[in-house]
């Protein structure tokens, strides 16, 4: 009984919460924006305002300054904007930020050059970590790298002889460890490879060399000890600041149960109200069943007794959604039916197949179709959503077909699926997706990053289609940008620069047909991602009635050149009326490709150093 509850009622946690008030505590003092360009993010094309009215966490009015100080009342605080852009804040459509916080107390690999240099950062990286921790490392890129391979156990074993060592590669996909980690976790010349992943193997040999892939990779990690206490702190803390700092007021974790002490450290964050924004949790499939069983336990400890006492605190909220519980909310499922751009499955063979691989690679699936089917057979009516990362046109070909199944037996429902990255889709496929109202999510960064390599490996044609906006808009199917950090840094400004130009890192312009304008591109990260996370109601726009959670940019990125679009700096960020982020310094920058500034920042409550570093290398990694 308990777990047909929480599947039928949970979009986040428990429905039937019952203490939450109609006020938020604090000052009855309005505060009118006003001297700056107000997008209010409605419509097809640019609506400005003169002023903009916030009370009690809320939007009170929207419309002329005079009318503005009027609704606002005599105690009233009076908000210069200064030529500034409001905007309503950014909304985190696929990111992993417990994942993120985890790699902020990590060593970061972004940009080394060769294996030496992984193994110095990763001997530097030893004193920073206890005892008995595994020493773990998170960013480095094979291709880009001297050797064009991931180090084997042989080499990680220069880090140490008898602690285990893992490092992760930037996309999160693949992996190496040292032999101490194989003998810790009992892998050798035995051990199978699971579906959908493999233990790259020594030549001539069954025993594992050392670097892994996939379902391999995650198996590994699942074993990682645990963070709990004040390092569990850290990682919530740590990610939400970044988070804030680029304008998000609303986070992501789309694959909780990566981690084995993913749950705990959620539950830690709710426990001790540590969130200053939102955060959706999306479970992995295979977590699904302990992510609800938890999300029901939460709900219960934190519901309305028969007396009217909760048995726990509540935070108030604005907007009275009782899907969260002190900023956290359980949104649905996340599935991986291929990999990164290397693996992407594909209906054809690459132009170009990756090291390693024979002419006629095509990739592979991760998950059977009995899997997928019976997911959507059974959340397709539920609250519980259902996101599938797909990159090549054969996992979306997968994802579509469990969905159209789940149509033909149970009929359409307002489901939304997302396709996370949506890399490449044919034409026919697009047309598929608006049939049954899925939504891609669009890793546009990407294109910068990873445009030149995509081109080669999946060929001119299907590259300069991939991540195909503007064919989503003539065919009508909204789309979001997100930036799935870690694997890029958690920044919007270059997601919506990246769509805007399509210019990958060596200025090759790919694929000019799926263009979007500047403002498509601020929907994709504002409204249309509202409307992804089911929350288009209460976020998205700045409207009456809806919460006042703002950015605040220091340009408009209407009315600058597109060029300058990825250096826009987010001034301040606004969650329910209150300031969580304010730049204290002044800050240099490239308005053309993606800086480090944004390490620079001042925040209320500083990274440590070593987070600042971690960030200007993830900045750097998408350059």
């Amino acid at each position: 009984m308990k777990k047909c509850l929480a599947i039928f009622f949970l979009m986040g946690l428990f429905a039937c919460n019952g203490n939450q008030s109609n006020s938020v505590s604090g000052s009855d003092s309005a505060t009118v924006y006003f001297n700056g360009d107000i997008i209010t993010m409605e419509g097809d094309s640019a609506v400005y305002a003169e002023a903009l009215v916030e009370k009690a966490g809320k939007i009170l009015f929207v419309g002329d300054k005079a009318s503005a100080l009027k609704e606002a009342g005599s105690k009233v605080i009076q908000v210069d904007l200064a030529g500034k852009t409001l905007l309503p804040g950014f909304i985190d459509t696929h990111g992993h930020m417990v994942y993120f916080g985890k790699n902020l107390i990590d060593q970061s690999l972004t940009g080394v050059k060769d294996i030496p240099e992984i193994i110095q950062r990763m001997q530097s990286h030893i004193a920073q970590v206890p005892g008995d921790g595994w020493i773990v490392g998170m960013g480095y890129a094979p291709l880009k790298m001297k050797e064009l391979r991931h180090p084997t156990a042989d080499e990680l074993d220069k880090v140490s002889m008898d602690r285990p060592v893992l490092i992760v590669h930037s996309s999160g996909h693949g992996g190496s460890m040292n032999h101490a980690l194989m003998k810790l976790l009992h892998i050798d010349e035995k051990t199978v490879d699971p579906a959908g992943g493999e233990y790259i193997r020594e030549k001539g040999s069954k025993m594992p060399a050392g670097p892994m892939e996939e379902t391999a990779l995650i198996d590994v990690r699942n074993q990682r000890p645990a963070f709990t206490g004040e390092a569990a702190d850290k990682v919530i803390k740590g990610a939400s600041q970044v988070w804030a700092s680029n304008g998000q007021t609303t986070a992501m974790e789309c694959g909780l149960g990566l981690g084995a002490d993913d749950i705990s450290i959620v539950e830690n964050a709710i426990e001790k109200n540590i969130l200053p924004i939102d955060l959706v949790v999306f479970s992995k499939e295979s977590v699904t069943d302990d992510v609800v069983n938890a999300a029901y336990g939460v709900s219960e400890s934190y519901s309305t007794t028969a007396t009217g006492n909760a048995t726990k605190l509540l935070s108030d909220r604005v907007d009275l959604d009782k899907r969260y519980i002190n900023r956290v909310r359980l949104g649905g499922i996340k599935f991986w039916l291929d990999g990164n751009p290397v693996l992407a499955w594909m209906s054809e063979a690459y132009a170009t197949p990756p090291p390693g691989r024979k002419p006629g690679f095509k990739a592979y699936g991760q998950i059977p179709d009995s899997l997928i089917f019976s997911f959507f057979d059974k959340y397709w009516k539920t609250n519980m959503q259902i996101n599938m990362h797909v990159m090549g046109d054969e996992a979306i070909e997968q994802a579509l077909r469990a969905i159209e199944a789940a149509v033909k037996k149970h009929g359409m429902s307002d489901h939304r699926p997302v396709f996370v990255h949506c890399g490449y889709a044919r034409p026919d496929q697009i047309a598929r997706m608006k049939a049954v109202g899925a939504i891609p999510s669009f890793l546009s960064i990407g294109l910068y990053g990873q445009g030149d390599e995509i081109e080669q490996l999946w060929g001119t044609k299907r590259a300069s289609n991939g991540m195909a906006a503007q064919s989503m808009l003539k065919a009508g199917v909204p789309f979001t940008l997100s930036h799935d950090a870690p694997i890029t840094p958690p920044m919007i400004m270059p997601l919506v620069s990246a769509a805007v130009n399509r210019i990958t890192s060596s200025g090759k312009l790919l694929g000019a047909d799926q263009r979007i304008s500047p403002y498509q591109a601020l929907q994709a990260v504002t409204s249309a991602a509202a409307y992804q996370i089911k929350e288009e109601k209460n976020k998205g726009t700045l409207q009456v009635g809806k919460v006042a959670d703002f950015v605040m940019l220091d340009q408009n990125p209407l009315k600058v050149s597109s060029s300058a679009i990825a250096g826009i700096k987010v001034v301040e960020t606004i969650k329910e009326g209150k300031s969580i982020f304010k730049l204290t310094a002044p800050i240099a920058y490239s308005p053309v490709t993606m800086s480090d500034h944004h390490h620079e920042t001042g925040y209320k409550k500083p990274l440590s150093v070593s987070q600042q570093k971690i960030m200007a290398r993830l900045v750097q990694s998408a350059q």
